[in-house]
């Protein structure tokens, strides 16, 4: 269908419209010079080519759809305000915190705050909040009766929650190969296995492997088992009355993907189980384990100044990361271009199909970059930190470290890692497996008196909740405002006095949500209060209820 046209194309279609005054007889014959003519004196070249032009345009009745514009630009011209030989440039400010511009903040605030010796280090006071109804404590019920006839079998990632509430037998839980992170690793590589059995002992039946038997019926192919395709965040319920059924039936299913697949508003009873699968039962294998251990015991002697107190971060700066949050820092045409042949080794097209805009300036404004080096000891300074301080720093291979991680150094002299920490021969088992050295990482954080957790992910949220577990429900945490980060680090004109001030607010915030109880749709992973805890002045045990 087409647009109705206001310029008549056949002479009877539509009435023509009056004749331009310009082409009447009166102007056509005998034209007299006057307020309209181009030819006055006084005008420049520039003046009778506008109006000659315009005269022209105006013969054919097309124009009259282009009049508004031409009009305009005509006058412009006759006024003198737009000149041929010059094209005025628009220059658009980017808004605030947009642009990455730490480096000059640091190199602003450098002076002040290396002489600023105003307060105690925030290692010894931190930590001032208390929960109004006391500290928590675990309390997660171990039933002593044994199980009944299992219902079945489920080949499953992660769910001894599902598998207890449908009375299955668990097979060990399996980790899928990452395209990124490259690590074969198996559950007992990471994991003490007969200790998680033994733990969910008269709880969930757990297993190493499918019976002959059953694995006969699939030609000893799990992939040919049935799958089920959950959708994300479904309810027990679900698992009731559509996953049960089949399992009687099967006697063996399949549940993949799993991640995100069992709703956190869930019954007492599957709350309880997925407390002490979590809580209690994961434990890192015994090699990992010491490890982890022994490096704990050499940061608390390091700190031994501040009585054993360390701060541990975790720093998402590695490559696949800056590549993958699409931000721009201060790398120039080198950093785009390694982080371009990042994307397409991890996320082949992903972040180059058709209609894909990528707006680095609205991702940081929206707090979604990850923190750099230098951004982390600004912000620590700022809370109150001393150089002094000894901070322990978990993280994969740093993107550029050799610049990136200079003025954290130069902040904060004495940081530790886990490659300065051990020996070569201590760390040559779990070198090149990703999880195992993760897992070394979160023994040492979860022991600090401080964590500061600089993005998101699976490390950050299990750690809080682990922290909060052990620590009387305080997750001793500081969790930084990036969206008011983004800000500051944009304003290369901040004092010191104010930017400490702001620093010193987000850190008494992150105390004041130490304590947190669990919301209807919060994680219990993150959040084990009340759930998995009870408060110390209390004996009632919320998690009490046996498992269905």
């Amino acid at each position: 269908m087409h647009a109705k046209n206001r310029i008549s194309s056949s002479g009877h279609s539509t009435p023509s419209p009056p004749a331009s005054p310009l082409r009447s007889p009166r102007y056509r014959h005998g034209r007299k010079p006057g307020r309209f003519s181009p030819f006055q004196p006084g005008r420049t070249v520039a003046h009778h080519v506008a109006w000659l032009l315009l005269s022209v345009l105006l013969r054919r009745q097309g124009i009259f759809l282009f009049a508004p514009l031409i009009y305009i630009s005509g006058r412009l011209i006759y006024m003198g305000t737009v000149s041929f030989d010059v094209v005025p440039l628009v220059k658009h400010r980017p808004a605030p915190g947009s642009v990455y511009r730490s480096p000059q903040v640091y190199e602003k605030l450098k002076i002040e705050m290396n002489e600023d010796c105003s307060s105690a280090d925030a290692i010894l006071t931190i930590w001032k909040n208390s929960y109004k109804g006391g500290e928590w404590r675990p309390c997660v019920s171990k039933p002593s009766e044994g199980l009944p006839e299992s219902n079945g079998y489920i080949y499953i990632c992660n769910a001894v929650a599902v598998a207890g509430y449908l009375n299955a037998t668990l097979l060990i839980p399996n980790f899928h190969f990452h395209s990124i992170w490259r690590d074969p690793s198996k559950f007992k590589d990471i994991y003490d296995e007969d200790y998680f059995i033994s733990a969910l002992e008269n709880n969930v039946q757990v297993v190493d492997k499918i019976p002959e038997y059953i694995m006969e019926r699939f030609d000893h192919n799990l992939t040919n088992v049935y799958n089920f395709k959950i959708k994300a965040w479904s309810s027990i319920q679900y698992y009731r009355d559509e996953v049960l059924p089949k399992l009687l039936e099967e006697k063996i299913i399949r549940i993949s993907p799993f991640a995100n697949r069992l709703s956190f508003d869930a019954p007492p009873a599957v709350q309880r189980l997925r407390c002490l699968a979590n809580y209690e039962a994961l434990r890192f294998s015994s090699t990992i384990l010491s490890l982890g251990e022994t490096l704990v015991a050499r940061m608390k002697k390091l700190s031994a100044n501040t009585g054993g107190k360390y701060v541990s971060v975790h720093l998402r700066f590695e490559e696949d990361m800056v590549a993958f949050s699409c931000c721009v820092f201060d790398g120039g045409e080198q950093e785009k271009e390694d982080m371009k042949n990042a994307r397409e080794r991890g996320w082949k097209g992903k972040f180059t199909k058709p209609g894909r805009v990528i707006r680095p300036g609205a991702i940081r404004i929206n707090g979604k970059c990850p923190l750099t080096p230098l951004e982390v000891g600004l912000m620590l300074r700022g809370m109150g930190f001393g150089n002094n301080t000894y901070i322990f720093l978990a993280s994969g291979k740093i993107y550029n470290a050799e610049k990136t991680m200079a003025p954290l150094l130069d902040m904060f002299p004495n940081l530790q890692t886990k490659q300065m920490l051990a020996s070569e021969e201590e760390l040559a088992p779990y070198k090149n497996f990703s999880s195992r050295m993760a897992a070394i990482d979160y023994t040492v954080c979860l022991h600090s008196e401080v964590f500061v957790t600089t993005q998101g992910g699976n490390f950050p949220h299990f750690l809080m909740g682990h922290r909060r577990y052990l620590f009387g429900g305080h997750s001793k945490t500081i969790r930084p405002d990036k969206r008011k980060l983004a800000l500051l680090f944009d304003n290369p004109n901040i004092g010191w006095k104010s930017f400490k001030r702001q620093m010193l607010n987000m850190r008494s915030h992150s105390d004041s949500k130490g304590f947190e109880l669990k919301k209807l749709v919060d994680s219990i992973y993150t959040f084990p209060c009340p759930d998995c805890m009870c408060r110390t002045n209390k004996s009632t045990n919320p998690g009490s209820s046996s498992a269905i």
